[in-house]
């Protein structure tokens, strides 16, 4: 969801990817879903691991956003190139139990969720922020986004 809200909301500024520590092999239907409802292309996303990006001959990293609330916990790999992280951590809606109707406001929830914080970014200045700031703004990015609301339902 990420990857496809930078590629849009950035403007061609961003180029984004989305990775994780231990990936399911295959993208959630109801990311799917509701990424075709939005109007995303899906036919070239997949599932990927982190290490696809982690080595030299990865594309260029400038910035990392872990999302998933469990990834703030597990150790990243060493980026080459060094890249400023940030934690923008939102619940994963894959693990969510509950009806099917229940799992589709979720997966909108925290995609919302998502790009509000994607947007905030994407309207930064980066050029004129230091790479201090530019953490700072980003740990503030991450504290934005939606006011907690109660469980879908």
């Amino acid at each position: 969801m990420a990857e496809c809200a930078l590629n849009r909301w950035g403007r061609g500024e961003f180029k984004g990817f989305s990775a994780g520590s231990r990936p399911k092999g295959a993208i959630h239907p109801l990311t799917l879903e509701l990424l075709e409802e939005l109007g995303y292309a899906t036919k070239d996303l997949r599932s990927k691991s982190w290490a696809e990006f982690a080595g030299p001959d990865g594309p260029r990293i400038d910035l990392v956003f872990t999302v998933c609330d469990q990834a703030a916990a597990e150790p990243c790999p060493l980026w080459p190139g060094r890249p400023i992280t940030a934690h923008w951590g939102v619940p994963d809606p894959a693990a969510f139990e509950g009806t099917d109707g229940e799992k589709r406001r979720l997966f909108a929830r925290i995609y919302r969720e998502l790009e509000n914080r994607i947007k905030l970014f994407a309207d930064l200045e980066i050029e004129t922020l230091n790479d201090h700031a530019l953490r700072q703004r980003l740990n503030e990015i991450g504290a934005a986004g939606l006011a907690k609301q109660e469980p879908p339902g």
